[in-house]
């Protein structure tokens, strides 16, 4: 299974946002073989506004399936109404897909009104009954914005998944999840997380700059990122990094 992966597009109705989150969307559809799925994983949109919703679902279009989560940057409401075509709510966001004989679980981390990450109770026994319902043989991958573990950063370091041992507890009783993907730090990032590996996809609107690089985080002239994920018939997760021109 080939499953393409950005994050953070922080679409704002900006000129340059737009011609950012089109390019890697260009790019996707122009592949002569697409993937099996595109994960988005949060900060669709820069101030949680329907109009970016609106926008970000005429961007996202594409011929193969696009799984969605919200980061700290997006509000539930507007997300639900304008991207999903659902009723508004205010509730977790999670959403579980199947695709190619995979189970792939894109969760809500949000707190809303803060930047700080949390799996709620609620979410992670949704987590839980979906997995534990999966045949032993089927894979399983987990999605959300806040990286669970530190990046070496102060910027996303302050803002990680709070409580992640309550993950990683789950984690324990369920063998079958291959891997573990996120955002948020708008910094491509591979470490490990309860004994898997966890990958951080690259942001599409600009990218972090880390201590050794300079002092300002915000490296804008960097081009858009993109991640492709292989999972094999071992579980094995194999990431390839892209960069946009």
């Amino acid at each position: 299974m080939l499953l393409a992966h950005i994050s953070d597009l922080h679409l704002d109705g900006s000129e340059r946002a737009t011609r950012r989150a089109t390019r890697v969307m260009d790019h996707l559809r122009a592949l002569p073989h697409p993937p099996d799925a595109l994960l988005v994983t949060g900060d669709i949109a820069d101030h949680g506004e329907e109009a970016e919703y609106e926008e970000a679902a005429r961007i996202l279009s594409a011929p193969f399936p696009v799984l969605t989560c919200p980061g700290n940057h997006d509000a539930r409401p507007a997300y639900r109404k304008a991207l999903l075509g659902q009723e508004p709510d205010d509730g977790p966001l999670n959403q579980a897909h199947h695709i190619d004989g995979t189970a792939i679980l894109m969760c809500d981390s949000t707190i809303p009104g803060s930047d700080q990450g949390l799996l709620d109770t609620g979410t992670l026994a949704w987590i839980d009954t979906e997995l534990t319902a999966l045949p032993q043989d089927t894979p399983a991958l987990i999605a959300f914005h806040q990286p669970p573990v530190a990046l070496h950063h102060p910027l996303p370091d302050s803002y990680m998944l709070e409580e992640p041992e309550r993950l990683a507890d789950l984690l324990a009783a369920h063998p079958q999840v291959a891997a573990v993907l996120t955002g948020h730090a708008h910094t491509a990032a591979a470490s490990t997380f309860a004994a898997r590996p966890l990958i951080v996809g690259p942001a599409v609107t600009w990218t972090l700059r880390l201590p050794w690089e300079g002092d300002q985080a915000a490296d804008r002239d960097q081009p858009p990122g993109l991640a492709f994920h292989i999972l094999d018939d071992t579980r094995r997760l194999t990431t390839h990094y892209r960069v946009v021109i």
